[in-house]
Formats: C-alpha cells, sequence, structure tokens
C-alpha cells in the first residue's frame, strides 16, 4: 500500500500498480492483421505502466515464459530470451522482439506481466494464442 499524507493526517490509499489477490493476469480478446504485423487487443487485470507492471509479449514457440524476464538466468538457470515489454493497452501492434520479423517460424503469441525490473511476476500466469491462420 502506498501512503499519503495531508494536513497532519495520513491516509491509505491503493497502490495504482500493484497486482490483484489473483495475480496480475492478461488475456488476448483478438488478434488481427495489421500492415505486416499483428494487432493485438488484450483484457488486463491491472492498469499497464512500463515503469511498474506492465506486458510482455514474446514468440511461445521460440521461449518459455521463464526466458522472457531479465532475472532468467540467475532465478530460473534458462537463458533470457527476446521479447518486447509494453504498456500500449489495450491495443499493441507487434513490434522490436515480438514483430513478425522476429518470429522465424513461431506461429504462438503470448502475453504475461513484468515488473518494473522487467522480471515475469509469476510465471504461472501467462496467456498464448496461435497466430498460425494470420502468418501464412
Amino acid at each position: 500500500m502506498a501512503f499519503a499524507a495531508s494536513a497532519g493526517s495520513v491516509t491509505a490509499e491503493p497502490a495504482v500498480n500493484a497486482c490483484p489477490v489473483d495475480g496480475c493476469q492478461i488475456h488476448f480478446v483478438s488478434v488481427e492483421k495489421a500492415d505486416g504485423e499483428l494487432r493485438l487487443t488484450l483484457e488486463a487485470n491491472f492498469k499497464p505502466d512500463m515503469s511498474k507492471n506492465h506486458i510482455h509479449v514474446w514468440w511461445g514457440d521460440n521461449f518459455d515464459v521463464k526466458q522472457v524476464s531479465n532475472n532468467a538466468e540467475t532465478l530460473y538457470g534458462v537463458k533470457r530470451g527476446v521479447w518486447h515489454p509494453t504498456d500500449e493497452y489495450p491495443v499493441y501492434v507487434t513490434q522490436s522482439g515480438a514483430s513478425m520479423k522476429e518470429r522465424r517460424n513461431a506461429t504462438t503469441l503470448c502475453v504475461s506481466a513484468g515488473d518494473r525490473n522487467h522480471d515475469i511476476i509469476d510465471p504461472a500466469l501467462f496467456e498464448c494464442r496461435s497466430v498460425a491462420d494470420l502468418v501464412k
């Protein structure tokens, strides 16, 4: 919890970007083609903010959820992968490490919540979506 002080009193305010009790979750609403990339419409139970909790987008056929984290090697003992961190929400167009140019033969896009250090918050909370019909 964050605290705000005013004129001799202290009141509790909810942390704007803390994860809810059930964890920071992101779900695909839709995926469409968009000028050589993919436009994802997402639904999250938190407000993505790059300086706090945000979204990691990656090609799931290329990397495991534990690899799309700055602490992949130190915490999980796996080689760090490639992803794109973003707070573009609810609509995100693939770019950078999540770009169509970076997919190789991958046909599955994934999303999960990352923290301000670009570490995956909970490797059990991620969602992947097949986009095979859109990358032909």
